[in-house]
């Protein structure tokens, strides 16, 4: 069984998508339907844009969902999915490209929670940092013993957790799992602490976009975030979408779930290979590769 899967943000490049541009007219039409919804060229920044300008939230997210969903839908008859998950702003890519979300409606959903984001991320001073070479016990023991608010936020394969909080209990947890015998703790350059709860304000603002969005059944089961378990029921893939912001992203549980579902073929829709590398770190039998048309 194929299961299809969807990068998150910190997957951009510059030049990202301009090879679909070039090749598909569908693509063309597509990129040039999204800037007039964005309101900006996004493809002049995605295409030939600085880093700084692709760095930002507002423009990283929709670029990443625009080369993941594009792609998905130029391959046409050969996109034959039996699963789909998406890690994080992922997320919204699969539901595209599983048919529950319109193409418009998706790329609106994913500009309206950059934005929201990047607000949460201006009222606190915040970050994240990857935990390399710590059991998930001891990590969320750290956080829950810190006065600050500070948690696990991506359980991205074994031995490696992004947390997530104010800089302060950042800092704090860093130096309480070096003492502890961390082997990697490294702060990333992020603009704030995603799905923790100091997203509260941006899950609030999305949750009002959502409802007001059609889900549809889709194609195929969706693998989601909060819980890492399979759903093909649009009012059950909402609500989760909604908590996915201040929740953690279970990547390792869905990855294992997914696997225990019958997937046995791991195919990259988007830019770059985190994913593939991730996956390999939960099942090293794993087969993988990116998407292609």
């Amino acid at each position: 069984m194929r299961a299809y899967v969807f990068p998150g943000q910190g997957a951009q490049f510059i030049g990202m998508g301009k090879d679909l541009y070039d090749r598909s007219s569908l693509a063309r039409e597509m990129f040039q339907t999204a800037n007039s919804i964005l309101g900006f060229s996004i493809t002049d920044i995605m295409f030939a844009g600085t880093d700084e300008e692709l760095k930002q939230t507002k423009v990283t997210q929709p670029a990443i969902f625009l080369h993941s969903t594009i792609l998905a839908t130029v391959m046409g008859d050969s996109f034959r999915p039996d699963m789909v998950a998406g890690h994080s702003l992922g997320e919204l890519s699969a539901l595209v490209a599983n048919k529950t979300l319109s193409f418009n409606d998706g790329l609106i959903l994913v500009s309206k929670r950059a934005l929201a984001m990047q607000k949460a991320c201006e009222k606190t001073p915040s970050t994240m940092a990857a935990i390399i070479g710590s059991d998930d016990e001891t990590i969320e023991d750290v956080c829950a013993s810190i006065k600050e608010i500070v948690v696990p936020a991506n359980y991205n394969c074994p031995g490696q957790i992004v947390i997530s909080g104010s800089n302060e209990g950042i800092d704090k947890a860093i130096e309480l799992l070096k003492e502890k015998g961390v082997k990697r703790a490294i702060k990333l350059s992020v603009g704030g602490a995603f799905h923790s709860p100091l997203m509260e304000p941006a899950r609030i603002e999305l949750e009002a976009a959502i409802n007001s969005t059609e889900f549809k059944k889709p194609l195929c089961p969706i693998f989601q975030n909060v819980n890492a378990q399979p759903s093909v029921d649009p009012e059950i893939i909402k609500l989760n979408l909604v908590e996915q912001l201040t929740s953690p992203v279970r990547w390792t549980q869905s990855v294992i779930n997914m696997i225990s579902g019958g997937a046995n073929y791991f195919v990259e829709v988007g830019p770059g290979t985190v994913l593939q590398g991730l996956i390999k770190k939960v099942n090293r039998e794993a087969v993988t590769e990116s998407a292609t048309f």
